[in-house]
C-alpha cells in the first residue's frame, strides 16, 4: 500500500474553501473535507451549501456530524470517498449507511474517536474500504496528539493487512513516522500545512519523511 498525505479542509464559507484548496490542491491528489455540525463536535465546517473549485483533486468527506445521511444526500456527488463516525449511530444505521454509500458508487470509510474501543468497528471491517482513527479529540485544528491511539492502528493492521488505515489529528514531521511504524498508510494533515507559507519547502519535507519511513 502506498503512503499518502491527505490535507484536510476546514471552512465556514465559500471563500475559505477556495483559498484552502488553492493553497494545497496542486501538491496533493486527495483532499479531505472536514464536515462539522456543532453537535457531534463543537465547531462548524462545510455545513452550508458549497461548491468545490474546478481542479483535478479527488475529495474524501470526513463527516463529524450526528446525521451523516442528510449531508450525504445533499453532497455525495462532490466526493470519491465518504467517511462517517460510528459513535452517534446504532448498528442497523451503520449497516444501512454503508449500503447507501456503496449504492452511489462511492468508497466508504468508518471513523472512531480516541475514546472509542477498536473492537466496536470489527463487525464492519469486511464491508468498508477505509478506517479512520482519530489521533486527537476531533473538532478543530491544532488539537493535542494522543500517542495511545496508535495502539489501535497497530491492532487493526495486524487484523487487516491490506486495509487502508488513515490517521487524523496532530500529524506532522514527528508524528507521521510514528503512525507509519504502527501501520497507518494515510495521513490527514491540517494545521501542519495550514500554518506554513512556503508550500514547496513543506512538500520536500513530507516527501523526505515518507521516503525515510517507507
Amino acid at each position: 500500500m502506498k503512503n499518502e498525505i491527505v490535507p484536510s479542509i476546514i471552512a465556514r464559507n465559500q471563500k475559505e474553501i477556495n483559498e484552502r484548496v488553492k493553497k494545497v490542491g496542486k501538491y496533493f491528489k486527495t483532499l479531505q473535507l472536514d464536515v462539522m455540525d456543532a453537535k457531534f463536535v463543537k465547531n462548524h465546517s462545510l455545513d452550508f451549501k458549497f461548491s468545490l473549485p474546478k481542479t483535478k483533486n479527488d475529495y474524501e468527506a470526513h463527516l463529524m456530524v450526528k446525521n451523516p445521511e442528510k449531508w450525504i444526500d445533499e453532497n455525495w456527488k462532490k466526493t470519491k470517498t465518504i467517511i462517517f463516525h460510528i459513535e452517534p449511530l446504532k448498528d442497523i444505521e451503520i449497516i444501512n449507511l454503508i449500503k447507501k454509500i456503496k449504492s452511489k458508487r462511492r468508497k466508504v470509510g468508518i471513523a472512531i474517536n480516541p475514546k472509542t474501543k477498536i473492537w466496536k468497528i470489527f463487525p464492519y471491517l469486511d464491508k468498508v474500504d477505509l478506517v479512520l482513527i482519530m489521533t486527537v479529540n476531533p473538532g478543530r485544528y491544532g488539537s493535542k496528539f494522543i500517542p495511545s491511539t496508535l495502539n489501535k492502528v497497530k491492532e487493526l493492521r495486524n487484523l487487516k493487512p491490506k486495509l487502508d488505515i488513515e490517521v487524523d489529528g496532530g500529524m506532522n514531521e514527528k508524528t507521521i513516522p510514528l503512525a507509519i511504524k504502527t501501520g497507518a498508510n494515510r495521513f490527514a494533515v491540517g494545521s501542519y500545512l495550514r500554518k506554513r507559507k512556503d508550500m514547496a519547502k513543506v512538500i520536500k519535507e513530507i516527501k523526505l519523511i515518507l521516503k525515510e519511513n517507507n
